[in-house]
């Protein structure tokens, strides 16, 4: 994984989000949720908005309830600055009983030692080097 750190708490933040990752990789409500400011709002890529601690924990465990399962999340590379983070990351889980996988990043801003505020992108295509024509 490569990591830039654009000045101060690199630290923080880099164990912040991999620890938020790895909760979840885990399904380790208890980890993901020690990551988290108690007013926390997270917005996943296609849609949800979930605010404060109670809403999140509410997330996950309807999350793992449905039996969905997290197979992989790997960060690939982390930008680090002043009181927050960007991860780019590879993510494959099932959902529902299918399999889905798919790039993204996610953008952390710090309040003290915990993350109050996580926004993540998702690509919504297969990527591929452009040659002159577009792909359908």
């Amino acid at each position: 994984m490569a990591t830039q750190d654009q000045g101060g708490g690199s630290s923080v933040a880099a164990r912040l989000i991999a620890a938020y990752v790895g909760g979840w990789r885990e399904r380790d409500r208890a980890r993901v949720l020690g990551t988290l400011d108690p007013d926390c709002v997270i917005f996943e890529s296609y849609g949800p908005v979930y605010r404060g601690t109670a809403r999140i924990a509410q997330w996950f465990d309807a999350w793992f309830g449905e039996g969905n399962t997290v197979d992989r999340w790997d960060i690939t590379s982390l930008l680090v600055g002043v009181g927050g983070v960007a991860a780019e990351w590879r993510f494959a889980c099932t959902w529902r009983g299918q399999p889905a996988a798919f790039e993204g990043v996610s953008i952390a801003r710090l309040k003290g030692d915990k993350i109050a505020y996580l926004r993540e992108y998702a690509t919504t295509a297969p990527l591929y080097d452009w040659e002159g024509a577009w792909r359908p």
